[in-house]
């Protein structure tokens, strides 16, 4: 039998394969609740059919907003059964890139997934044109909401179920209508150098992309996956969706952004996709959590961690580790490695991946080195999220991975990485001079990534091709690498680093306020705010201590020569990062020019003015003075 050429025609093979296997899981106060593929897939049937009976056709788009809900992923899959292209969004986006973003789409129909999301699009109503239907998931709050465009999740069901009723075979047709050409998400671009690009994914390159990593890596039907990252990002939209459709295995939904450590735990994932801030974030708590123990307990922490990462170097260099070693791991994994998985929700998982940005090599030995399978991905939205994976005997933190069977990754004369596969995107929307400028005559797709292919075969991406620059002195400046080792230290949260054709390096720092507010609390240094916090000189000590010790893994002419603490951290609605926590460099060398001319200008002190957005659009400027301090041990060229 043929293999489904669709996403929807993957759905029914699966309600007719796996039918009584768990397909979702989503927790509702307190309770986890099972959806087989069966129910899945009756689910998706009477929402299209609804979808059907309301006059959305085939080629109109339909948007999600809200945090992971199954029901905002069977509403893509319904819209998809239709003919139908997803459009998914952030869902703390500020209402002026949600008012971009669903014209630029002419979105006809938005799911959103309660009061709080409908609240957003009731403020853009009259901005949005094409918009025909808004339908809600959670009813809570929504009893006096009475709109002739508005129904809930349920109301479309079952009116799904009346017109499925009067038009038998209906939504069977319209599914076998259904070509692998046509067009299934269109999945915004982060938005790094400009404004956000709609890259068109097609049912073809999603199923091409899949086939892909099965070819890669070891999936299978019993597998539990946490879907908790935003689905506007192409990473959930993959294995989420895509992934989750074409292997069978169950995808899990916490029941909020802030119980997802919690519920992780619980869950004890096989599958685990994370982008490093979260890696970041749980390497963290390790680390105060063992800096808040007894002495003795903080010492036997500390032996087995250095046991454990030198045991992991000797390993990823291909070298025996000693016996001795060997037993002091052994003894490790029960003091200490096996409850830190425990405590993360870990133990369970057979390889984890993380990918967006590149991660700290030590954040990736730590994993690696108390037994978690953690390994790089390397994709983008235009390339439907994957390009190269690491296998398991071959994790390296300095590699994203080999490419993927049936993608080809060639190396431009300048450093940048071109793919080519059957997963490139079609194109942007509305906008075919950018799809030029990516996709040459050949096919070719222009990541706008430099890196190069190492003797092994593994794919080494370096940084942006337009963020890898030089010193004065000639020097090679790449700043992403630099700001990773920073962002190794638990109190430091974002770091922003400047050295193109400057004599030395600089940075600006954003500190983790949980962090760093619990090490002020334990000294006993009040605080009234994170801007008070920030400018503490013992704070400012704390950070250039976390940055001297970074510098020791630095080659000398790249080493931090002098830093600054922000009085905020960066901020997505502020756009100096995207919502995918990537640095927006351009912008944020505009709005601190002032902070750069005092870094190489000598001075000791600049004024900032930051401006906030609330996520009603309005602004609000903080001003204030803050100090540059210079890194102890490094001197300052120029």
């Amino acid at each position: 039998m043929a293999e489904p050429g669709t996403l929807p025609r993957l759905l029914l093979r699966n309600a007719r394969d796996l039918r009584e296997r768990p397909a979702m899981r989503e927790k509702d106060r307190g309770i986890w609740q099972t959806f087989t593929w069966g129910q899945y897939c009756e689910h998706v049937r009477d929402f299209a059919l609804g979808l059907a009976a309301l006059g959305f056709g085939r080629g109109e788009r339909l948007s999600v907003i809200g945090d992971n809900r199954p029901r905002l992923y069977w509403a893509q899959v319904a819209g998809q059964c239709l003919g139908g292209v997803s459009v998914p969004v952030y869902q703390d986006s500020i209402a002026k890139e949600l008012a971009y973003v669903w014209n630029h789409s002419d979105v006809a129909v938005i799911v959103a997934e309660d009061q709080e999301q409908v609240d957003k699009v009731l403020t853009l109503r009259a901005e949005l044109p094409a918009l025909r239907l808004v339908v809600y998931d959670d009813p809570r709050g929504m009893l006096h909401y009475r709109y002739d465009w508005l129904k809930s999740f349920q109301e479309v069901q079952e009116l799904g179920r009346k017109f499925g009723g009067q038009h038998p075979g209906r939504l069977e047709a319209e599914i076998e209508t259904g070509r692998p050409e046509d067009d299934a998400f269109i999945c915004y671009t982060s938005g790094t150098t400009g404004t956000p690009k709609g890259a068109i994914i097609s049912h073809g390159n999603a199923l091409e992309t899949a086939r892909m990593a099965v070819a890669a890596e070891d999936f299978r039907t019993e597998d539990d996956y946490l879907a908790y990252l935003p689905m506007a990002w192409i990473g959930d939209a993959f294995y989420t969706l895509i992934l989750s459709l074409y292997v069978g295995f169950a995808c899990n939904c916490p029941e909020s952004p802030e119980t997802v450590q919690r519920d992780l735990r619980e869950l004890g994932p096989t599958l685990l996709l994370a982008p490093p801030r979260i890696w970041e974030n749980m390497l963290t708590a390790v680390l105060v959590r063992a800096a808040d123990a007894s002495p003795l307990k903080r010492r036997v922490f500390e032996v087995f961690r250095r046991a454990a990462e030198r045991a992991e170097i000797l390993r990823s260099d291909g070298k025996p580790v000693p016996l001795g070693l060997r037993l002091a791991c052994t003894l490790g994994g029960v003091l200490v490695y096996t409850p830190i998985r425990d405590q993360l929700g870990l133990r369970r998982t057979r390889w984890a991946l993380t990918g967006g940005a590149p991660l700290g090599p030590d954040t990736f030995r730590f994993f690696r080195s108390i037994g978690v399978n953690l390994k790089q991905v390397y994709g983008i939205t235009e390339t439907t999220g994957l390009v190269s994976l690491q296998p398991s005997p071959e994790a390296n933190p300095t590699t994203a991975g080999r490419p993927c069977p049936g993608i080809d990754v060639r190396i431009a004369e300048r450093g940048e990485v071109l793919v080519r596969g059957g997963g490139v995107f079609k194109g942007y929307l509305k906008n075919d001079e950018a799809t030029r400028e990516v996709i040459d005559p050949e096919g070719w797709f222009h990541t706008g990534d430099a890196g190069f292919i190492d003797p092994r075969g593994h794919l080494v991406i370096i940084d942006r091709a337009k963020d890898v620059g030089a010193l004065a002195d000639g020097t090679p400046f790449a700043p992403q690498f630099i700001e990773n080792k920073l962002k190794f230290s638990p109190y430091v949260r974002e770091a922003v680093a400047f050295g193109d054709g400057k004599p030395f390096v600089a940075a600006m720092i954003a500190i983790d306020l949980g962090t760093v507010g619990n090490w002020a609390e334990r000294r006993g240094i009040p605080y009234t705010s994170y801007m008070d916090l920030s400018q503490k000189a013992e704070v400012r000590a704390l950070i250039g201590e976390e940055i001297r010790k970074g510098n020791e893994t630095l080659p000398e002419s790249t080493q931090v020569s002098r830093f600054l603490l922000l009085t905020k951290d960066l901020d997505a609605d502020d756009a100096e990062v995207t919502r995918t926590r990537k640095v927006r460099r351009r912008h944020v060398a505009e709005k601190y020019a002032a902070v750069t001319d005092a870094f190489y200008g000598g001075r000791d002190e600049v004024e900032l003015a930051t401006t906030i957005t609330y996520e009603d659009g309005r602004q609000a400027t903080l001003r204030s003075r803050v100090r540059i301090e210079d890194v102890q041990g490094v001197r300052v060229h120029g």
